[in-house]
């Protein structure tokens, strides 16, 4: 079978790999919160801030051990957001414009799910004991409520996930974590298509890294192998020619032939989150290469063999196209980048102290 043609990039190894940075963040922020969208690296004002971008902003920040002082000061200003986002009953709005104007109503949709991901992050993590108690009340008011949208009650899950992770005593974390892995459901018996749903669209590891820490946190052992067992074959499935093709715009269906594009950054942070937690959780070494194939598709190890970072300014260009980059760097791009460049340091720590290096 024609395969096409693809550039084929140096072999990269951990130690090429930079540290993650957050120059081009820091640059998409101001006194309000994180603009949505750039052309090139120049925040397009326009476009004005989402909930979504914010809360992945928030959760990034707060999976830095040591953030620098102007860091910290985004996540607070994150955080402000967040809440005057929030409704008295735990929704959220999405969407403000440039001059501070509300564009929709609260609701529960994924950005709900993001806010409260991000909350419960920096509620279980943060550094500082103010943005922890701040976050923690948040999060609480929006653990109360439920989404129909699995999707939403995943990334909410993630963020219950971390609160109860931080303190297993938690009711309230552990009830809505558990409420999300059955929202979720179960992988089918087919094994050609190991999945609770009747396609992939779109953040699908989210959807197995929930099933995993309900799995472990909830102490269901058969729970977590399900999720295991769902990770596994997305990884499988995504994986082409030795490299991590994540699924694009547009999904994959059983029986239909796979397209390959456009691809976003974010599917591919997500693989790395899933990875990363199955790995925590099992101890098992072998987690590492589609974590490591997650950092190496940011870096050129793609379908095209684009290099995704811009060293330049440490943003992340916004898709891959089947033409190349798309050279715009907004935020949820910039953030995926990031994120995984976090899970990068980690794994090299990790690698660094066994024998044989880690993956190459």
């Amino acid at each position: 079978m024609s395969q096409g043609l693809r550039l084929i990039p140096p072999p990269i190894r951990l130690t090429d790999v930079p540290e993650p940075r957050f120059d081009h963040v820091l640059r998409l922020s101001d006194d309000t919160g994180l603009l949505e969208h750039a052309r090139n690296a120049i925040a397009r004002r326009e476009h004005g801030y989402c909930v979504d971008d914010v809360s992945r902003g928030l959760l990034v920040v707060s999976r830095e051990p040591a953030p620098a002082p102007d860091v910290l000061r985004a996540a607070e200003r994150y955080l402000a957001f967040l809440t005057h986002a929030q409704d008295a009953d735990g929704a959220f709005r999405n969407r403000m414009s440039y001059d501070r104007r509300w564009l929709d109503e609260p609701s529960l949709g994924d950005w709900w799910g993001r806010a409260l991901w991000g909350l419960g992050t920096a509620a279980a993590r943060s550094g500082s004991g103010w943005i922890r108690r701040e976050a923690r009340h948040a999060f609480r008011l929006g653990a109360r409520r439920r989404s129909p949208w699995p999707r939403a009650m995943a990334f909410a899950g993630l963020g219950a996930a971390e609160v109860l992770r931080a303190d297993p005593r938690d009711r309230e974390a552990a009830e809505l974590l558990g409420d999300a892995a059955t929202v979720i459901g179960l992988p089918g018996s087919d094994p050609d298509w190991r999945w609770p749903e009747r396609e992939l669209t779109y953040a699908n590891p989210a959807l197995a890294e929930v099933v995993i820490a309900a799995g472990d946190l909830l102490g269901d052992e058969a729970l977590l192998a399900d999720g295991l067992r769902m990770l596994a074959w997305l990884c499988d499935t995504q994986e082409h020619q030795g490299h991590l093709s994540t699924v694009p715009v547009g999904g994959w269906r059983p029986g239909v032939p796979k397209h390959r594009y456009d691809q976003q950054p974010i599917e591919a942070a997500a693989t790395a989150d899933a990875c990363a937690t199955a790995a925590a959780v099992t101890g098992d070494e072998r987690w590492d290469a589609p974590l490591f194939q997650s950092i190496a598709w940011f870096l050129g190890d793609n379908d095209t063999g684009t290099v995704m970072y811009d060293s330049e300014t440490c943003g992340c260009c916004d898709g891959l196209t089947v033409d190349g980059p798309n050279l715009n760097q907004g935020a949820e791009s910039t953030l995926a980048l990031v994120s995984t460049l976090q899970h990068a340091r980690t794994l090299a720590s990790r690698s660094a102290t066994r024998p044989s290096g880690g993956p190459a």
